[in-house]
């Protein structure tokens, strides 16, 4: 179960941010605050406490705050972003989590990692070797993991940008996937529910407490997921899809 978030308010300089879908258009930064709002409404429906931060101008990324640390129920890592653009996010992040944990540890060069790459079921997680986090980055992750009784392993990904992009965990062993990950093999063992490539981007959804928010205009996986028992609550979320953000890039969930 969670308990809280962490989101950060996206800044003007949002439509300056990173992307790989330049043929969506430049976000509208009127309407990604609203959206904003809408998501965060979203997460405390679920019964979360939600601390939302104040925008970082200097970052246009920063509101995907899901990529500068990984909270587990053991410590919490700071991660090395790619992007070197976004390495400066996990300083301002930093001093936000040092108030409420404990046990901070740091992924150092030359490793790289981004925790849109990081999935986790139960004490095991799933990293992504991608063009945002290397094989450095990914065992300096997985050899904290291990120092607090925690398990970790790789999978190389093909097309998507960040393993998250194309897999959810829905808890209860059941796994959204789409694309790449359709056939395998590591993810054999859970009960999958496929989504059509037409509907990829929806593969990005988050479990909250027994509730899985996906984002709106994706009937297929809407259909799909309901089917499985989850009360499901869409978000619209466009203006962040054309940074190739998701649901789970815009918040810290513990």
């Amino acid at each position: 179960m969670f308990n809280k978030a962490i989101v950060r308010t996206p800044g003007k300089s949002l439509v300056n941010g990173l992307s790989d879908s330049k043929h969506l258009g430049t976000p509208d930064y009127s309407k990604a605050i609203i959206q904003h709002q809408q998501y965060i409404e979203a997460l405390k429906s679920c019964g979360l406490k939600i601390t939302v931060l104040d925008p970082c101008e200097e970052y246009p990324d920063s509101t995907f705050v899901e990529d500068v640390a990984l909270i587990t129920p053991k410590c919490t890592i700071m991660t090395r972003p790619g992007a070197e653009s976004r390495r400066g996010e996990v300083t301002k992040m930093t001093k936000t989590l040092e108030s409420q944990f404990k046990n901070l540890e740091y992924i150092e060069s030359p490793g790289t990692i981004e925790a849109g790459d990081v999935m986790m079921v139960g004490d095991h997680y799933y990293v992504g070797l991608s063009e945002r986090t290397n094989l450095q980055g990914a065992e300096q992750l997985i050899a904290i993991l291990v120092r607090y009784g925690l398990k970790g392993s790789t999978v190389r990904l093909k097309e998507v940008l960040h393993l998250k992009t194309g897999l959810s965990y829905l808890e209860n062993n059941r796994l959204v996937v789409c694309g790449e990950f359709k056939n395998d093999p590591v993810f054999s063992g859970f009960e999958q529910i496929e989504i059509p490539e037409s509907e990829s981007y929806a593969a990005n959804c988050i479990w909250v407490n027994d509730n899985v928010i996906i984002p709106s205009g994706y009937p297929i996986t809407k259909q799909k997921v309901s089917a499985t028992g989850y009360n499901v609550l869409e978000v619209d979320v466009s203006e962040f899809k054309k940074l190739d953000g998701g649901l789970s890039c815009l918040s810290l969930r513990y």
